[in-house]
């Protein structure tokens, strides 16, 4: 195998400990929360361009006690612009004397310092990598982000966007070790104004204090009626809120998706709507089973248009559509529902 005379690796010594200074003065202080630059490591294997194959392999074995991984190297120029990348079995099972130009990958993929940390992982999930290379202005390289950062990220967010669907202000930590007092302060906010957004539905039913009076009967259909449109506005909000976080929906997708639910939301609301037909019947006559039948159908369809539609808002409004789901859709959808099912009960008991 060939090797690299005495000269060269005291050569590669003073790179390497001249990358080591650089790195430590970027690291990851002066980056903003969330960036790739605040998540990155630069604990990293890198090469030289114009080294051989066997000569590759002596610095990784050199490498090898310091950097996070040595799996995957980048091979740089002289000012440390990124030519390409190098897996480890590529290397073993190149040729001693090849050179490292043509076992390499030119069109690697890369991030900025400023990507958003769920970017990262997205692309490291996407395309399967041990780690992405990470660039700063300049196209110069600064550090890594390896899987294993990237799945914590994954694991994070989504537990924060958990906590966001039921109304908690801010991920909590470690819960079984959270103190009364934070767990009160994470939960009273959201609470708090939900108990003034369901003052709307208190509103609706006083509107509508006489019809109830004279027909008693539709109290005891209200609790089914508006249960299920916020029901269904949930599990719309919960599946929209995961395609977005997920990137499978985006913002231009909304009209597309408002048609799609719309369907869904007719054919569910439709169904239900015959299941409770029937006990209307039994408990009112027929007057109040084409009220509740009518007022499902539409109560499932305006629920889940809202769920379907808030978090679409919120990004809209650059907020975590993550709050649109849970407490705050249920809230909208039940006073929605109020007032649907008191206006049908109003028009079609009065004719």
């Amino acid at each position: 195998m060939q090797h690299t005379s005495h000269h060269d690796l005291s050569a590669l010594d003073l790179r390497r400990a001249a990358q080591a200074r650089r790195d430590d003065l970027l690291q990851p202080g002066g980056y903003t929360q969330g960036s790739a630059g605040a998540l990155m490591t630069s604990e990293y294997s890198c090469l030289d361009a114009g080294v051989t194959a066997s000569q590759a392999i002596d610095m990784l074995r050199r490498e090898a006690a310091d950097a996070e991984t040595i799996y995957q190297s980048y091979v740089l120029d002289e000012q440390r612009n990124l030519l390409g990348t190098v897996s480890l079995r590529e290397l073993i099972l190149a040729a001693p004397d090849a050179p490292i130009e043509q076992i390499m990958v030119r069109s690697g993929i890369s991030v900025c310092t400023t990507t958003r940390q769920e970017e990262v992982a997205r692309l490291i999930r996407q395309h399967d990598l041990l780690a992405v290379p990470v660039l700063d202005a300049a196209g110069c390289l600064v550090g890594i982000v390896t899987c294993d950062d990237a799945l914590d990220v994954v694991v994070d967010e989504a537990t924060e966007d958990f906590h966001k669907g039921a109304s908690i202000t801010n991920y909590v930590g470690n819960l079984k070790h959270a103190t009364v007092g934070l767990l009160y302060r994470k939960r009273v906010l959201w609470l708090v104004l939900l108990v003034f957004g369901n003052l709307f539905s208190g509103a609706g039913i006083a509107a509508f204090e006489e019809t109830i009076a004279a027909h008693i009967v539709l109290v005891f259909f209200l609790p089914l009626l508006v249960d299920s449109g916020g029901n269904a506005g949930a599990q719309s909000a919960t599946l929209m809120v995961r395609a977005l976080a997920t990137g499978e929906v985006v913002m231009r997708d909304w009209m597309r998706m408002l048609l799609r639910e719309c369907g869904v939301a007719l054919a569910l609301g439709a169904t239900m709507a015959v299941a409770v037909a029937s006990l209307g019947a039994v408990r009112g006559g027929p007057e109040i089973a084409l009220i509740v039948a009518s007022s499902m159908l539409v109560i499932v369809l305006v629920g889940s248009l809202i769920g379907m539609s808030l978090p679409f808002l919120f990004t809209r409004l650059r907020l975590d559509p993550a709050t649109a789901s849970g407490p705050l859709v249920t809230s909208i959808a039940d006073a929605a529902g109020v007032l649907v099912y008191f206006g049908i009960a109003a028009q079609v008991l009065e004719m």
